[in-house]
C-alpha cells in the first residue's frame, strides 16, 4: 500500500490595514491556490497572531510604512513582510528592504508574480526588482566605508559557519539544525555578526559577506 502523499504546509498570509475592496481582490487572487490561506488583520492584531507566516503591507495604508515595519519586527522578528504599492521609486523600495521587508511587489504585478514572490519570501529569500538589489550591491562595492566600519573584522569558526549558511538563504531554524545548535544560539550569533559588521539586518549582512568575500563561493 502506497503511503499517502505528504501535504505541503499552508502559507498563512495576512493582508494588513487593507480596504475591503482590495482584500476581496487579494482573496480572488489566492483562492484558486490551496497553498495559501488569506486573512485580514490590523497592525495592532499582528503581534498576537502566531498563526500568520507572512504579511502583505500596503505602502498606502495611511500609516508610516517604516514605523509600522519597525513595530512589527520588534514584536515578531520571524514575521516575513512583503510591501505592496503603486509606482514606488527604487529608493523607496531599497529603503523598505533595508528596514526589514523581505520583498516588494507592485500592485499592478501579475497574479503569477504575486504568487511567486510569496513563495520565494516564504522560503527565506528576498523578492525585489533586480535593478534595486543591483543598485544596493553596487553602492556597497564602490564605497563600503560609508556603510560598513573601516578595518578588518575577524570571525570565529562558528560565526563563519553561521554566516555561510545565512548567505545561502537558510533560516535560523535551518542553520541550527545543520550545525546542531539551538535556534536561540543562532540568533545570538547573527546578532553578534551584525554588530561586528555594523549593519542592521540579515540582508545587509549577506551582501557585505558576498561583496567582501567573507564566505567561500558556492
Amino acid at each position: 500500500m502506497k503511503p499517502a502523499p505528504t501535504k505541503k504546509p499552508t502559507i498563512r498570509v495576512a493582508v494588513v490595514e487593507s480596504d475591503p475592496l482590495r482584500f476581496v481582490g487579494f482573496r480572488a487572487l489566492f483562492d484558486s491556490d490551496p497553498d495559501f490561506e488569506l486573512s485580514s488583520a490590523s497592525l495592532a492584531d499582528l503581534p498576537s497572531r502566531q498563526n500568520v507566516d507572512l504579511i502583505l503591507l500596503g505602502s498606502r495604508s495611511g500609516t508610516n510604512l517604516f514605523e509600522a515595519m519597525a513595530g512589527l519586527k520588534a514584536a515578531r522578528p520571524d514575521l516575513r513582510i512583503i510591501v505592496t504599492g503603486s509606482g514606488a521609486d527604487d529608493e523607496t523600495i531599497l529603503k523598505a528592504i533595508m528596514a526589514g521587508a523581505k520583498g516588494y511587489v507592485d500592485e499592478a504585478a501579475s497574479p503569477a508574480d504575486f504568487i511567486m514572490a510569496m513563495r520565494i519570501v516564504n522560503q527565506g529569500s528576498v523578492w525585489a526588482p533586480r535593478r534595486v538589489l543591483s543598485t544596493f550591491i553596487e553602492r556597497v562595492s564602490s564605497s563600503p566605508g560609508r556603510i560598513f566600519p573601516a578595518g578588518r573584522v575577524t570571525f570565529t569558526d562558528r560565526e563563519k559557519q553561521v554566516l555561510g549558511l545565512l548567505v545561502a538563504g537558510r533560516s535560523n531554524k535551518e542553520i541550527g539544525s545543520a550545525l546542531g545548535i539551538e535556534e536561540r544560539t543562532v540568533k545570538a550569533h547573527v546578532a553578534k555578526l551584525m554588530r561586528k559588521v555594523g549593519v542592521q539586518n540579515r540582508i545587509a549582512l549577506s551582501v557585505h559577506a558576498i561583496t567582501h568575500s567573507l564566505v567561500a563561493a558556492r
